[in-house]
């Protein structure tokens, strides 16, 4: 007879297990998967009813993205023919391409200001979160509430005194603005979830490396920052998650410098209404950058979570 662990799952309940994950996948991946297929459809595919599984695909929806297009007549089509195969995308619909659109700018501030924010909400606070766990802060739990409190306040609640506040010092539309605003609003969650990952490394550490003769800050930079990557990793994907995904404030402080794709991508219009495959195909680029940053970041992010559970 062969010995088996008490704890260990049967087969039975194995199988039943990866059933219901693979379900729930399934079913939490449908929608982006619908969203994907519709920006490699048709206009007329795009809305027909019932929706369509099997169709032609197209790359109509992305060309509509890029470009913004004037209708043109039969005459001057056949005057001056199309050249290359976006052009004959658009020659189809008895169009020709005026230039190209502004996504690609609404995408860049959306990187500029998603990434910026995050590295400002990441760097703040450690620096935040070390201090409170290795130092006697007058009044640190207090501090902690306040700054946590914060993050409790919904967004839309403040946004009218802060249009206010940035038309009256000049920062309404900027990347600076946006990228600020965004830190002061990830920097509570940043704090808190780095003080409990530093609170997790052993004081020891550093003690062992201010007797060798490191400074304070040397043995920081050489020893904490280190053993909390998987933490930073965490808080870095999240505070980059909320800048990316934020639409309410970048309606309100933004309209053009400094807008991002959020706002942007509900606005894009065609022909006889709504582009519903341009409108997919900007919400399939946007999901990439979150995406590839998850990615790269998977394995810090699952010894993140995980991090101080199990102590040895």
């Amino acid at each position: 007879m062969s010995a088996t662990s008490p704890t260990e799952p049967g087969a039975r309940l194995k199988l039943v297990s990866g059933l219901l994950v693979g379900l729930y996948a399934l079913i939490t991946l449908l929608p982006l998967l619908w969203i994907i297929a519709t920006g490699f459809k048709s206009s007329a595919d795009a809305i027909a009813y019932p929706p369509k599984l099997v169709f032609e695909p197209t790359l109509e929806g992305y060309v509509n993205l890029f470009t913004t297009q004037t209708r043109q007549t039969p005459e001057m089509l056949a005057a001056d023919p199309p050249t290359t195969w976006y052009e004959r995308i658009v020659s189809e619909k008895g169009m020709v391409i005026a230039g190209p659109s502004r996504f690609g700018e609404r995408f860049l501030n959306s990187i500029i200001i998603g990434f910026g924010s995050t590295f400002l909400s990441v760097f703040l606070g450690t620096l935040a979160a070390y201090a409170f766990s290795r130092y006697r802060v007058p009044l640190k739990d207090d501090l902690l509430f306040f700054i946590l409190s914060t993050r409790m306040m919904p967004p839309i609640a403040v946004a009218i005194p802060i249009f206010l506040m940035f038309r009256t010092i000049g920062l309404s539309d900027t990347h600076a603005g946006m990228i600020l605003l965004y830190t002061a609003v990830n920097l509570s969650l940043a704090v808190w979830l780095l003080k409990g990952f530093i609170d997790e490394i052993p004081r020891e550490y550093e003690e062992a490396a201010l007797i060798d003769g490191y400074s304070r800050f040397h043995a920081f930079v050489k020893v904490v920052l280190p053993q909390a990557a998987t933490g930073i990793a965490s808080t870095a994907i999240f505070c980059l998650i909320f800048a990316w995904n934020e639409y309410a404030f970048a309606v309100l402080l933004t309209s053009g410098t400094a807008q991002t794709a959020p706002p942007f991508i509900p606005t894009i219009i065609g022909v006889g209404g709504r582009d519903w495959p341009a409108v997919a195909a900007g919400a399939t680029l946007f999901l990439l950058p979150v995406m590839v940053f998850t990615i790269l970041l998977r394995k810090h992010l699952l010894r993140g979570i995980t991090f101080g559970a199990v102590r040895k």
